[in-house]
């Protein structure tokens, strides 16, 4: 049974998002219908075992022990002879079973007064299956019989089986019908090996589906987030997409593996095992089925009960681990008022409570196992109590028995695998619902019809805004008319208070969204001609995070450009101060590093700046690039700066107002609006807002 402290995400619309999820399986549908039709008739096949298993059972059974009817047919047919020759009253004697018939009184008496010659007169051979039983072998089976206690001559004879003539002892001894073995043997394993067969034909089509279709789940989510806009991302968290891409497509192709071929399989072995039963034997069925149903309920009270303690145990487990990574990341504060005795009194007092709802929780659902080991036990001794009841009264068979005790395990385990699979389900649903609301997003919009281009070789760097405004939300616009005309080769500062639309202009002219109103031209073309990738071409980026991947030095430098020599990028890093780390390595450019490595953020800084400079764009953006360098090395990547903006049109983000003296043109933008406009000294002449935000950063 699922531990009830595991919570399981539920889903929105079960019955819709299964649905959906069957259809969006396109060419793995008949696989999987292929692999659900295998695993009903496995579970069909392990059903039906047991009832073959019990007609085994009875084969051997017969073989080991005496042949009563045998001997009940003997019995009968010296009887018969002896009355009709005797002329007593009676149709017919069964020595071995009439013993309680005055009639039989008689013919006893009178045969055993008899001398040899009268009862071998009395009597005729006759034959049973081959074997001639003659007059003298009659005789002496009589003479056995008059030594016995009337009431148990069977169970007697029996016991005296070798002492019998040997033409009835032939006849009644233990023989196993190997004929009879073999085809019940080849039957039973025939069933099972088939069962096994189905089940590894389901299992190998259902993993190869499983994980073609996570495959395939995972390419079209690949495909869909370059397809999707800025705005997606940014009113996502990074942990959420992630989690889409990864968790729950792993869900839903381990579930579909799993989950579905478990509940058609122990659905179908769960009623067809209590059909198997009734057609077996009806009233041992009603034995196993009201000893395991007690369980059932059990398990229910139990589970029931305990629910409420794991829910209380998780709120005081969270509620422990808050007050503990406060208490510790306040640690010094904590020592400085001298509040440990409160905070130990505070922890006490939850411990307490946790201990207490832990303890309960944990003995209720310790106490289901032995619970069900003992109804489990208690249906094999019901069943036993009752079947050995029938077969002392001739209503079954010891086969029955045994069928019956395998049918017991599997009339109660399903049920438990059952409810595991739904709640699977459950969670596949809700994954499914997180991946196609992911799939549904509004994508960028097609670019097919643009036919405007300009390459990198052609860009002349001539930018013009002209009356543009955006905003996130249709409500409230953050760039409002803004009209601004940069020329070639220029620098251009964006500065001014956080907020007031600096990196939304960048996004703008990256075209990462889509302007309101207005226009860009760069170069005489409007960016609405203009292909997202022809934009992107056109510039190059170092923003404020710094972002490497798991790889060496080098690969990161020259991301996405495979002609790159170690020259040019030895100059690059020479130019950024970042040369003499890398020297510092053993590998040298090719030391493999990533975004975790133990490596400052300064440097981390540098790489990137010095990617952007192997890069032969035309623009140049840097959004904050040296935020994370110290003054020294700040002012080296100024120079760098300088050589690399020369000839190429620069737009740079920067709060540290230091880093663009030397711009050629400084925007101040608040509040969505240029507001000044100049070069530095110029705004400081002002003694306008620029002047106020550069005077700022020397105060104390």
């Amino acid at each position: 049974m699922p531990r009830p402290e595991m919570k399981q995400e539920k889903s929105k619309d079960f019955t819709g998002s299964m649905k959906r999820l069957f259809n969006s399986l396109g060419s793995w549908k008949a696989i999987l219908i292929i692999s659900i039709i295998l695993g009903f008739f496995s579970a069909a096949l392990s059903a039906i075992a047991p009832n073959k298993l019990a007609d085994l059972t009875d084969v051997v059974s017969d073989g080991i022990k005496p042949n009563v009817k045998k001997l009940e047919i003997v019995s009968e047919k010296i009887g018969n002879n002896i009355v009709k020759n005797l002329n007593i009253n009676s149709k017919e004697i069964n020595i071995t079973k009439n013993t309680d018939n005055e009639q039989y009184k008689i013919m006893l008496k009178k045969f055993n007064s008899m001398s040899i010659e009268e009862k071998s007169n009395l009597l005729e051979d006759f034959e049973i299956d081959g074997i001639k039983i003659s007059k003298n072998d009659q005789i002496e089976y009589l003479n056995i019989i008059s030594t016995i206690d009337e009431n148990t001559i069977t169970n007697d004879l029996l016991k005296k089986l070798d002492k019998l003539p040997k033409s009835i002892n032939k006849l009644v001894e233990p023989k196993m019908n190997v004929e009879n073995l073999k085809k019940r043997s080849m039957i039973l394993a025939t069933i099972y090996l088939l069962s096994s067969i189905l089940i590894y034909i389901e299992s190998i089509m259902l993993a190869y589906m499983s994980n073609g279709y996570a495959k395939r789940l995972r390419t079209s989510i690949s495909t869909k987030i370059n397809k999707l806009p800025l705005k997606y991302f940014d009113n996502h968290e990074t942990g959420d997409i992630l989690s889409r891409v990864t968790n729950d497509v792993d869900t839903v192709g381990m579930n579909i593996n799993q989950s579905i071929s478990s509940l058609v399989t122990n659905l179908t072995l769960f009623i067809g095992s209590i059909i198997m039963m009734f057609v077996t034997n009806w009233i041992m069925a009603l034995t196993a089925i009201l000893s395991s149903i007690l369980g059932f309920i059990s398990s229910f009270f139990i589970l029931k009960k305990s629910q409420k303690y794991f829910v209380k145990r998780q709120s005081e487990l969270g509620e422990i681990n808050g007050h503990i990574e406060e208490i510790y990341s306040g640690h010094n504060v904590v020592k400085v008022y001298n509040g440990e005795q409160e905070a130990i009194e505070k922890f006490d007092e939850i411990n307490n409570r946790l201990y207490e709802s832990n303890r309960k929780s944990q003995f209720l659902s310790g106490i289901m196992q032995p619970i069900m080991g003992f109804i489990g036990n208690f249906g094999y001794v019901a069943v036993c109590v009752v079947g050995a009841l029938l077969v002392m009264n001739d209503k079954t068979s010891f086969g029955t028995i045994v069928a019956f005790m395998i049918y017991i395990r599997l009339f109660t385990r399903p049920l438990s695998q059952i409810a595991q699979a739904l709640t699977a389900l459950q969670s596949t649903a809700a994954a499914a619902e997180r991946i196609f609301e992911f799939q549904d997003e509004i994508e960028l919009s097609n670019e097919d019809s643009l036919t405007d281009e300009i390459s990198k070789e052609d860009a002349k760097g001539n930018i013009e805004f002209k009356n543009v405004s955006f905003g996130y939300n249709k409500d409230k616009e953050i760039i409002k008319n803004f009209s601004a005309k940069i020329k070639s080769g220029q620098k251009i500062a964006i500065v001014g208070p956080t907020g007031a639309g600096k990196t939304t202009m960048v996004n703008l002219l990256m075209k990462f969204y889509e302007i309101n109103k207005g226009d860009i031209i760069i170069d005489g073309k409007s960016i609405k001609n203009l292909t997202r990738e022809n934009v992107h071409k056109l510039f190059c980026m170092v923003l404020q995070d710094t972002w490497l991947f798991d790889g060496t030095i080098r690969d990161n430098i020259k991301y996405n450009q495979e002609e790159v020599s170690d020259e040019t990028i030895w100059d690059a890093c020479r130019i950024v101060g970042i040369d003499h780390f890398i020297k510092t390595l053993p590998q040298s450019l090719s030391a493999n590093i990533n975004d975790s490595e133990s490596i400052s953020s300064g440097q981390k800084q540098l790489i990137t700046i010095a990617r952007g400079m192997i890069e032969d764009a035309p623009f140049l953006i840097l959004d904050e690039a040296t935020s994370n360098v110290d003054t020294r090395t700040e002012e080296l990547v100024q120079k760098a700066m300088d050589k690399l903006t020369t000839g190429r049109t620069s737009f740079i983000i920067a709060h540290r107002l230091s880093t663009i003296k030397n711009a050629d043109l400084i925007l101040v933008m608040n509040e969505g609006n240029i507001i000044e406009q100049g070069n530095h000294n110029e705004l400081l002449e002002k003694n306008g807002f620029y002047a106020k935000l550069y005077n700022s950063q020397f105060q104390r």
